[in-house]
């Protein structure tokens, strides 16, 4: 199956993904955790919480479709491992597809904004043969994936409370609004980093740009995404003031490319 056709059936199931996990009033239908003795406990706002059961959530319907257009899916072997899913046609072991889920919540000052970080940019991206903290070297993908989910927090709110099963209904979820994106990773790709002093590649923060695809590398090519990341931060050029800096935005990159923005 070639990418485009893969895209195109997984942003297609995204819609289904989106309708799934809402209810009536587009709020979560998770409300929280279950015991044996019919006991509910409900959700803190907890972002990491709320993205693992959110990946939990999904999972089998991933599974299914992944199933259903002839795919193997392959988890990481360990947490700390890129990408999450590996998507490995049952017809050709060859054909591979990156598929990393990424969930955040819109800034609530600009409801318009979030942003992800979106996998290392050191020893696999540089080394495309190497197997370190990989699934399978990054060569053999045909295609790096985003499964982006964006929601809003919810200001109702519960705070951590346990309610007989009785009264789900009273139970507020604590998320809403929930989006859902399937992207090639450098279509969203920012200019910087997504997180403090750790080799991770940020995204562009518009939530529009990031549904549609439309980063800053989109119109110089993959590339050029490519050469970009795999240089960040070591290449040297003059400061104009008689000292020296190191490129860390794709204005100044272009220039040292010799390539007109």
């Amino acid at each position: 199956m070639n990418k485009k056709t893969f895209e195109n059936k997984f942003s297609r199931f995204c819609k289904q993904l989106q309708k799934y996990v809402s209810d009536n009033a587009d709020e979560w239908t998770i409300k929280g955790f279950i015991d044996v003795n019919k006991n509910i406990f409900s959700l803190s706002g907890d972002t990491k919480i709320i993205s693992k059961i959110l990946e939990i959530h999904i999972f089998p319907k991933i599974v299914k479709f992944a199933k259903s257009i002839n795919f193997d899916l392959v988890l990481a072997d360990h947490q700390n491992y890129y990408p999450d899913m590996s998507l490995v046609f049952k017809n050709n072991k060859n054909i591979k597809y990156a598929v990393d889920i990424k969930t955040t919540y819109r800034d609530p000052r600009s409801p318009d904004r979030c942003g992800f970080t979106l996998g290392s940019h050191g020893e696999y991206f540089i080394n495309r043969s190497s197997t370190k903290n990989i699934q399978f070297p990054y060569k053999q993908y045909k295609a790096h994936f985003v499964l982006g989910i964006i929601y809003t927090r919810n200001k109702k709110g519960n705070g951590i409370k346990v309610y007989k099963i009785s009264k789900l209904a009273k139970i507020n979820s604590v998320i809403k609004d929930i989006q859902f994106f399937f992207v090639e990773k450098w279509k969203i790709a920012g200019e910087t980093q997504g997180s403090g002093n750790t080799a991770n590649i940020g995204s562009v923060t518009n939530i529009s740009d990031l549904a549609a695809g439309a980063g800053p590398f989109v119109k110089y090519g993959e590339a050029m995404f490519d050469d970009y990341w795999q240089n960040y931060g070591k290449i040297t050029i003059s400061d104009g003031k008689g000292g020296t800096k190191k490129i860390r935005n794709l204005k100044e990159f272009l220039k040292y490319r010799g390539i007109k923005e």
